[in-house]
């Protein structure tokens, strides 16, 4: 069988003396659609720092397409093909809304593609159309949330990395957001996300880890875990 795509083991993530991150493992398929779900302060979102490099690791070791991420800075993993959509979007604000997306392609040279694909975008989330020409800073959040969506795209990953997507925005915003992830993962695309509303995140993707106090504690199919007693009282609110 082929080696996955993300394979992260005995992963461990300190902030001076306090562990975020315990000695975790998790393995994302190419193609497939994982979720990692938890309470904040779990150690989700220090996970995918350390994914990116944004965090260093101080034990284990995190393989990307076969190969170890030990060493190879933050800014030069996106070549690799890993994009983040961090939680709170991280859109260039003084930058016009056009400009973020074209941001998202800067690797690429097949511009006609590029094109298609920025119009593809707009198709998906109208709401950017008409502010293409606006700086970035003066949107909504659930209009950031989707420029900074429609931007990694454009970097046509191996690996969408999703933080909180759902983070503050207006249940309709959010609708319209899962509607895209949900067509993005129907292509193809490759998705590890975390997200606070865990009936969501089990619903758009087909494996799931439940992460607790900086570990792992249970993983699973996400048709199952959804109908898990324990998940469905700590993270569904039943």
């Amino acid at each position: 069988m082929a080696e996955p795509l993300l394979q992260i083991t005995g992963l461990d993530v300190h902030y001076g003396a306090i562990q975020a991150v315990k000695s975790l493992d998790l393995s994302v398929e190419d193609g497939e659609h994982v979720t990692l779900i938890g309470s904040n302060g779990a150690g989700k979102t220090s996970t995918l720092k350390a994914l990116t490099g944004l965090l260093a690791a101080s034990a284990g070791d995190i393989l990307f397409n076969g190969r170890s991420l030990r060493g190879i800075a933050a800014h030069e993993r996106p070549a690799l093909g890993l994009a983040m959509v961090p939680e709170g979007r991280g859109v260039f604000a003084r930058m016009s809304v056009l400009e973020n997306l074209q941001a998202g392609a800067h690797l690429r040279r097949d511009s006609a593609a590029i094109r298609d694909e920025i119009a593809q975008i707009l198709d998906w989330f109208p709401h950017l159309r008409r502010r293409l020409q606006q700086p970035a800073g003066l949107m909504s959040g659930g209009e950031q949330q989707m420029l900074a969506l429609g931007r990694a795209l454009l970097a046509r990953p191996r690996l969408l990395i999703l933080d909180e997507p759902s983070m503050g925005l207006a249940p309709v915003m959010v609708e319209k957001i899962f509607q895209v992830i949900g067509e993005v993962c129907r292509r193809g695309m490759t998705l590890l996300l975390v997200e606070q509303n865990a009936r969501l995140a089990l619903q758009v993707t087909e494996r799931a880890y439940v992460m607790d106090s900086g570990r792992i504690v249970l993983d699973g199919a996400s048709s199952t875990l959804i109908n898990d007693p324990q998940v469905r009282a700590a993270y569904l609110g039943e």
